[in-house]
Parts: C-alpha cells; structure tokens; sequence
C-alpha cells in the first residue's frame, strides 16, 4: 500500500497550516489605513468624485442627492448641474414618462400592440435590428422595456408612433421640464433624443421613485425594468453583487460630438428596505477615446468607482416614513422546462 497522503488530508493540513500563519500574524505588516475614516458620507462622495472627474478628463455636469436623517433628498454634489447638454440615451427616460404619462390618462395601454415595420428599424444598441426579420405586433410594453433594459434605438421610433414628438414636449413641460425635451424632426413621428440637465433628470429620478412622476403603477413598471439585473453594467452596478444591482435603478447614454466623446449614466439607489435613498446624474463631454464604448472607457470606469462609493454609504439606509418604497423580486435563475 502505498503511503502518500491523500488528496483530502493535503488540503486540510494545508489549511491548518495556513491557519496559524494567520494566528501568528505577518512580522513587519501594517494595518491598511482608512483615508476616508471620520469623513462624513457626503463629503467621501465628493472626493471621489473630484478624483475621478480628473483622472477621466473632459468636461463634467453633475448632481447627486442622498437621503438625510429626517428621510429627504438632499444635494450632496451638484456641479454645473444647470448646463444644459445632450443626453443621448439618458433621455430614453423622458420618453418613457411621456408614453406611460398618456396610458394614465386612458389613451395607450401597455397591451396595445404595434407591427415593428422593417423600414424603421435602427442599428446601434438594442435587440430588433438583431432580428434580421421583422414584421412582429409587438405590445407597447415590449418595446418599452427594450428600450430602458438595452437602449434600444428602434423602440424610440416605435415610442414616437404612439406620442409625437411635439407631444412628448408638451407632456414634459406641464410636468414642470423646462430643458428636458426631444428634438423634432420633419416627420412628426420621429424626433432626435434631444437635451436635459442634471437638476432635470435627477428631479425627474426623484419623482419617478417617490412615485409622483405618474400613477404609482405606472412607476413602479419603469422601475423594475430600470432595476433589473440583465440591464446595464459596465458603470455605476459594475462592482456589485446581484442583489446590489437589483437596488439601482439606472440609464447609460454614450454618444460623440465635436467636442468628442459623451459618456453619461444616471440612476436611483433604494436602500435596504426599497426606500429612494440617492440619486446621480453624471453627464461628460469632450472626451477621449471616442470609439470605446466598453467598460474600459476611462469616464465608465470612473462610474463604477463612483458607484461602489456611493452605494457603500447608503447600503444599509432604512426610511420608514417614506414616501414610496420599491422592492424587486430576488433573482432565481431557471433552467428551462
């Protein structure tokens, strides 16, 4: 018989001795020091956030808010949040305000369904140019979601079907946006996404998650789909965990311009208990590398490092006299049958 230790026997010797490596201690090691230790939350988000803001480069409009001790939103940063930029896909989100706001009103429903014509099909990101078939009826609630959960760019013509662009800026205005609008076309079906500010779309944020936006269910749709785990991940939920991501609510917009690159992401984060407990919009231009719309952007990884800060300080937060508190459904994955 032979007499070498067994495969499990090695495992756990070296386990035991790795454990008293442990209880002994390493000679000469120092303890990793907290630079942030007794900073208040608000002021470690600043930080950060002047840090990232340099290392990514470019010009930067800002606003974040974060839940106080009484429960309130309140400005942490706000940084040239009046300018008024082009939000590209950011502005998704106004365009689904303005569809949910006229199925509230009994004029659209969800279930109403559409044919996806091939002649309006748009590439870029999204899933139905994928298709290479088209001619679907397809409901409103599909391409609703295709367009918050992948950007899709073909669910924003399919949105202008159903509320023309000049009503859509009617529908923002009498909401009280004075910047936030898309920008009409010749054909009064199609529009281009139009401008915003970061006071704008974190009150627009605000409002969709305290569910004063629209009907409360109305929100609580664009919610979940905002929250869902298959969404976007590259920046702000980039270092999080499953059910981390499922508590951010977030819209990524990327384009370029003749100042260069444009790199934006904002978004809700819910504390533990599904109360809104902050609040960001990041807009950047004149950017460099222009073709990478990948997570190795320097202004997307400077998301994700805002991100894991922010969500670090609110990650507990509980309110409970919230006004509205939103809960999505822990992920299971499923296996088919």
């Amino acid at each position: 018989m032979g007499t070498g230790m067994s495969r499990r026997a090695a495992l756990a010797a070296g386990a035991g001795a790795t454990a008293a490596l442990v209880a002994g201690g390493t000679a000469g090691a120092a303890p990793v020091k907290d630079e942030f230790a007794g900073v208040s939350p608000e002021e470690k988000i600043r930080r950060v956030y002047g840090r990232q803001k340099a290392k990514a480069g470019g010009v930067w409009y800002s606003n974040v808010k974060r839940v106080d001790a009484a429960g309130t939103l309140q400005h942490v940063l706000e940084d040239d949040a009046d300018h008024v930029v082009h939000g590209y896909s950011v502005q998704k989100l106004a365009v689904a305000t303005a569809v949910m706001d006229k199925i509230d009103r009994g004029q659209l429903s969800l279930g109403q369904k559409l044919d996806l014509q091939a002649d309006i099909i748009l590439g870029g990101t999204g899933i139905y140019f994928l298709h290479t078939v088209w001619g679907d009826d397809i409901t409103v609630a599909n391409f609703l979601t295709a367009m918050l959960l992948v950007s899709d760019n073909t669910a924003v013509r399919m949105c202008g079907r159903v509320v023309p662009a000049l009503e859509i800026n009617d529908i923002l205005a009498a909401k009280g946006f004075v910047h936030t609008r898309v920008e009409p076309v010749a054909n009064p079906n199609r529009f281009y996404l139009g401008t915003t500010t970061p006071h704008e779309i974190t009150d627009l944020l605000t409002r969709l998650a305290n569910k004063t936006l629209l009907s409360a269910n109305s929100c609580t749709f664009l919610l979940s789909i905002l929250r869902w785990i298959n969404g976007y991940h590259d920046g702000i939920r980039r270092n999080m965990s499953s059910e981390e991501r499922s508590r951010v609510a977030t819209k990524y917009g990327a384009d370029f311009n003749d100042l260069g690159a444009a790199r934006h992401e904002a978004g809700i984060m819910f504390g533990s208990d599904g109360s809104p407990a902050l609040v960001y919009g990041f807009f950047a231009e004149g950017l460099g590398d222009l073709d990478n719309y990948g997570a190795t952007h320097p202004a997307v990884e400077a998301h994700s490092v805002l991100g894991r800060t922010m969500f670090d300080t609110i990650k507990d937060t509980t309110v409970p006299g919230a006004r509205a508190k939103t809960v999505v459904p822990q992920f299971q994955p499923v296996d088919g049958g």
